[in-house]
């Protein structure tokens, strides 16, 4: 059973019927946000529990490029602060070779970029929505919902196995299937950009007084 709660909001009819199917198919899958194609979820399969020992956890792969040298995008962050160090990136670009270099799971040639997921930074787990609640974002479905798939707002958190929005335009907070969603990303704003500012302050002066000590 995947029953469709209700917060103290009225989502627009058109979303609550979305959601509302989406709760009575009750079907998962992975969602293409953490891996968009095959050959990325296969591996995100073989860098996740590399990360994981490093104590990291993974944001998004993207293997991009064509039939030239490649690029792999690995977005990486810890848990705790979900950030990263410059430090920890080459330490998981080193393990992360090292399984690539026994699996061969890229033919060719490729380059190997690991990064912080940034301040408009993808949001790939429903947890981030509850994370980033009250900031604006850009969502697109897989699918048509009341004709478009592309939606922009301020994220009001999650509902169930719902992300909800207030939609630019609209009156009542949307709900839009998480499952259904094959992009989302933060928008860059003033307030999102202060909020990366005062997170950067606060750890500089606890590794200050961590140096002290």
């Amino acid at each position: 059973m995947c029953p469709l709660t209700s917060l103290d909001r009225r989502p627009t009819a058109p979303f609550e019927a979305a959601a509302a199917e989406a709760s009575r198919f009750c079907f998962v899958r992975d969602p293409a946000l953490k891996a968009k194609t095959v050959e990325d979820r296969a591996l995100l399969e073989l860098i996740e529990p590399v990360a994981e020992s490093l104590g990291l956890d993974i944001v998004r792969v993207r293997l991009m490029g064509g039939t030239q040298r490649r690029r792999l995008q690995i977005m990486a962050e810890r848990p705790s602060d979900h950030d990263i160090a410059v430090e920890e990136c080459a330490r998981l670009s080193r393990a992360v070779s090292e399984v690539f270099d026994a699996a061969d799971p890229i033919s060719g040639e490729y380059l190997l970029e690991v990064s912080s997921p940034g301040v408009d930074r993808p949001l790939t787990r429903q947890s981030d929505f509850d994370l980033f609640e009250g900031f604006e974002a850009r969502l697109e479905s897989d699918r048509m919902i009341e004709g478009r798939k592309r939606f922009k707002g301020v994220i009001a958190g999650t509902d169930g196995d719902n992300v909800a929005m207030d939609l630019d335009g609209e009156e009542d907070t949307a709900l839009i299937p998480f499952d259904w969603l094959v992009d989302a990303k933060l928008v860059l704003t003033d307030e999102l950009m202060k909020a990366g500012a005062e997170k950067r302050a606060a750890r500089n002066d606890n590794n200050s007084s961590e140096t002290e000590d």
